[in-house]
């Protein structure tokens, strides 16, 4: 019989001449040839006796590693490598396609991987290549420690669903998923600047016509929208203890990496460069910076500008807008009031409280966060310190477009921290985003541009 290592690299092989047949009709937007539906047949047959042969040489392994384990004609191993070849045997041969029962069970198996005492990795392990294309389920022995692997689709979602649902920011941006084998988005985008006539979705124009007259003809202007996948990569260590239990392992891991990638993106998304990471709203062409008042004291907010900063958002997205802010102005937004001026205008004489128009602190009307104009408000720790631009935001987040990869790439080592009975665990999720709108529009009417991101000037 062909060695476990051959037999896996025979069933890479066909998986990969299947997948070459199926991206080359989608490609040229066919179904498959008659000859292709023949080859295709031919791989599912081959396939399914290669698997049967893999089984039954992972079983006849899992018995070797169990005598020698034992201290039969070998010399002593690890004592984790042991329990953990031991489990594996009563728990059964695993199969390549087979799901892991939990993100615990899984990075158990990719830190096995690494302790060469144990022979061949799990054949539920799916190898990552570095391209952003996943090899062949099951790695041969040729792949050294260190080696990179695929977290299950259904881990990943229950790794990142903290950041997507949880996160004030990340759970009200639009969302686009970038499929295999793309490593970027590449669309169409209106170029509108003015929604003045002619200028709408960036020339597109109506006229009313009367009977028999000519149709002037118009059309729209778009711009490209490219954006490449960036990376966010996360590391956490793992003693030898934690190790032996996948619960532990697993809310520990779910802990540091969803923490961490949602603390990243969300800042990025704020205040982002866009060099090497999403371009932050912020830092934008679209933003929209409203004037302080005159004579306004140093890091303070009054009402006239949560007033003027209201009006430069579109009224179309009013209704999906929040306010986000640094915890430290909290106290200013109490403090807001309409001032009255006298008669001449010239002298302030008064003023009133209108927290019923403005700004309704949490606990009003039983509601758990505060409003401002209707609209929640949000205190972030990403917003800029109290006097700067950016420390008081309202942004319409749906106008704002993230990409990212589904697949989550997890790594471990036992190098790093050999010494102290360390194994290091690594993440890297790959995504980038941008604001749909490039630029501030000026209205119909008015000369005020509006965007979905407006800031208030610095006070200092």
């Amino acid at each position: 019989m062909e060695s476990l290592k051959a037999l896996k690299q025979k069933a890479a092989d066909l998986a990969k001449e299947a997948d070459a047949i199926f991206a080359a009709a989608a490609a040229e937007k066919r179904n498959l040839t008659d000859e292709e539906n023949k080859r295709d047949d031919e791989i599912s047959a081959e396939f399914e006796k290669l698997s049967a042969d893999i089984q039954r040489a992972e079983r006849h392994q899992a018995r070797l590693r169990t005598m020698d384990f034992t201290g039969r004609d070998s010399a002593p191993a690890d004592a984790n490598a042991i329990a953990a070849a031991r489990a594996a045997v009563r728990g059964g041969v695993h199969t390549p396609g087979e799901r892991f029962a939990s993100l615990g069970e899984q990075m158990l198996a990719v830190a096995a991987a690494d302790r060469k005492a144990l022979g061949q990795q799990d054949p539920r392990l799916v190898w990552f290549d570095g391209t952003g294309v996943s090899a062949a389920t099951g790695l041969s022995e040729s792949v050294g420690s260190d080696g990179g692997f695929m977290v299950e689709t259904q881990m990943a979602d229950v790794m990142l669903r903290p950041v997507f649902e949880g996160g004030e920011i990340a759970s009200r941006v639009t969302r686009i998923p970038i499929g295999p084998n793309a490593n970027g988005i590449s669309a169409n985008g209106v170029d509108e600047t003015s929604r003045a006539t002619g200028s709408r979705w960036g020339g597109v124009r109506a006229y009313w016509t009367g009977e028999a007259d000519a149709i002037t003809a118009s059309q729209p202007k778009f711009r490209r929208i490219k954006m490449e996948l960036d990376k966010i990569t996360a590391a956490c260590y793992v003693t030898g203890e934690l190790l032996k239990d996948s619960t532990a392992l697993e809310a520990m891991i779910r802990m540091a990496f969803s923490d961490e990638i949602a603390f990243k993106l969300e800042d990025a998304i704020v205040q982002g460069t866009g060099a090497g990471a999403p371009l932050g709203y912020l830092n934008a062409g679209s933003l929209v910076t409203v004037s302080k008042e005159t004579s306004q004291v140093a890091a303070t907010i009054v009402a006239e500008n949560i007033l003027k900063m209201w009006i430069r958002m579109p009224a179309r997205l009013h209704r999906s807008a929040v306010w986000l802010c640094n915890q430290d102005i909290e106290p200013q937004l109490h403090q807001l009031n309409v001032k009255i001026k006298n008669v001449a205008g010239s002298e302030n004489v008064g003023g009133i409280a209108t927290p019923t128009v403005i700004y309704n602190p949490p606990g009003t009307n039983g509601s758990t966060v505060g409003t401002l104009m209707g609209r929640p408000v949000i205190p972030v720790e990403y917003a800029s310190t109290l006097g700067t631009v950016g420390d008081i935001q309202l942004v319409d987040l749906s106008q704002y477009m993230l990409i990212d990869k589904g697949g989550v790439e997890g790594q471990s080592s036992i190098h790093v921290r050999f010494l102290y009975d360390e194994t290091c665990f690594r993440f890297i999720y790959r995504a980038n985003g941008m604001p749909i709108w490039n630029s501030a529009v000026t209205p119909y009417k008015g000369t005020n541009t509006q965007s979905p991101f407006v800031a208030l000037e610095t006070r200092s």
